[in-house]
């Protein structure tokens, strides 16, 4: 099973603002939806206080946190991203036709996992916005880009985007 990052970067490297995201992309939302569903999704906590429904439905829902205490309606609870990883390659066993974790922040959870990550996919959100959580430099010695595709900002969108696949170069 391959691990994914899932992910929405402004041109300065922006991912979120006051625990919540600084746009509105509708149209990144549904492509996110279908992207994920029938998977196993690894976030961290302040990524899960982040939705306004909890669990996201359609998907095993993996909720990384230190405090050993929390408990949370219609989430596994893991300890570390290592622990969220292997629990959802167990429970992804058991689900038909998966073959990717994919991992959906916040900026902690994402440095951790953007070493063990095989694919990234981006939404770059085509400006400059103001911000306190940030993503990691992609480096084009690591990743390549496999596929691009430019979309224009939607009734509901706030920023137009590029989603952007990138996978890890080897050797």
């Amino acid at each position: 099973m391959f691990v994914s990052i899932h992910v929405a970067i402004a041109e300065n490297g922006v991912i979120g603002r006051e625990g919540g995201l600084p746009w509105r992309l509708s149209t990144d939302l549904k492509r996110f939806k279908a992207d994920t569903l029938g998977k196993p999704i690894v976030m961290g906590r302040k990524t899960w206080d982040s939705f306004p429904r909890r669990p996201l439905p359609d998907r095993l829902n993996i909720l990384v946190t230190r405090d050993a205490a929390l408990r949370a309606d219609g989430a596994e609870v893991a300890h570390s991203l290592e622990d969220a990883l292997t629990l959802a390659r167990i429970r992804g066993r058991c689900m038909a036709g998966v073959d990717e974790i994919c991992v959906i922040g916040g900026a902690q959870i994402y440095a951790q996992a953007l070493p063990l990550a095989d694919r990234l996919h981006v939404t770059h959100v085509l400006a400059a916005i103001d911000g306190d959580a940030y993503f990691p430099v992609i480096d084009p010695q690591v990743w390549r880009a496999v596929s691009s595709l430019d979309v224009p900002a939607g009734e509901k969108d706030s920023h137009p985007t590029r989603h952007v696949v990138y996978e890890r170069r080897t050797g």
